[in-house]
């Protein structure tokens, strides 16, 4: 394929954000890997496909990114619960556990997470060396991310990926918004005064790219450069897609409906993406208004 950048392994390359990674990947110049529990053969950007196992074949990587992780919009239940920290916390401790082992280990792991870590923090603005919040969802991602860690002691530089919500078509965020809106059930959530660190999929995959090849390491705020205020985001999807926002769900109606997962929705989040900032990344889509230009 020409001059080739290396090897990307990508865990969870058939899901909405690997499926945009393989595509950015392939486009720059990565010769792309796939992690596959079924026999895949290659093809639409991918390479080679390998097994995801207990023990999958992680050498001759140059790039490990592990995009893989139960959807947490749903009611969380214990067993739910299980199937969330099995896919991010047993899944990153699978990955190291293969990056010990290879006989040529990557250079370079980055392991996704989110904003949650930080937990319900008001109007306060989040940078990368912000506390870890409390709640169940920042208790998650805290294991999540330590349990990727252990990688930095192998010689491998470690990113922590902190993803915001992610707006893309195909995606369940903008498919359940845009559904809602399109049949007039659009609306804030709770107060509306809570921040949404959001983010556009193609920010959210050139951003790790650009990070995977210049020399970072930690955690990174994988968000937009302007967070909006729940009604602000509100307001602007409705003029966007042409329909009325006239609902409004009460906080007390999405934990009756939704349970835990109604915090999430809830929290406040002001998160900066200062070390992509920082890093010189320039955002294709630095604010809502321009991604829902693209999106709609």
């Amino acid at each position: 394929m020409g001059d080739s950048k290396g090897k990307i392994g990508i865990v969870g390359a058939s899901g909405f954000i690997g499926r945009e990674l393989v595509r950015q990947a392939h486009e720059v110049g990565w010769e792309v890997v796939g992690f596959s529990r079924s026999s895949r053969n290659p093809g639409e950007g991918v390479a080679e496909w390998r097994e995801w196992s207990n023990d999958p074949c992680v050498s001759g990587l140059d790039v490990v990114v592990n995009v893989a992780g139960e959807g947490i919009d749903k009611r969380w239940s214990e067993a739910n619960k299980r199937k969330f920290h099995e896919s991010r916390v047993g899944v990153s401790e699978v990955i190291v556990g293969a990056i010990r082992r290879a006989e040529t280990r990557p250079k370079v792991f980055l392991n996704g997470t989110a904003v949650g870590i930080y937990g319900d923090r008001g109007d306060d603005l989040l940078n990368e060396g912000s506390a870890v919040g409390s709640g169940y969802l920042a208790e998650l991602c805290e294991a999540w991310e330590k349990a990727a860690e252990p990688a930095g002691e192998l010689g491998v530089r470690v990113l922590l990926w902190r993803t915001g919500v992610v707006l893309g078509c195909g995606g369940a965020a903008w498919e359940k918004m845009s559904k809602a809106f399109a049949f007039g059930l659009g609306g804030r959530l709770g107060g509306g005064q809570q921040w949404m660190p959001w983010i556009h999929v193609e920010d959210l995959v050139g951003g790790m790219l650009h990070m995977i090849e210049n020399d970072f390491s930690g955690p990174v705020n994988a968000t937009a450069p302007e967070p909006e205020r729940n009604a602000d985001f509100t307001r602007k999807l409705a003029k966007a897609l042409r329909r009325p926002a006239i609902m409004h769900a009460p906080g007390w109606a999405l934990k009756l409906a939704l349970g835990g997962f109604a915090d999430a929705l809830l929290a406040s989040q002001r998160a900066m993406p200062e070390v992509l900032i920082n890093s010189g990344y320039q955002f294709r889509f630095p604010t809502l208004e321009k991604a829902l230009d693209d999106l709609k």
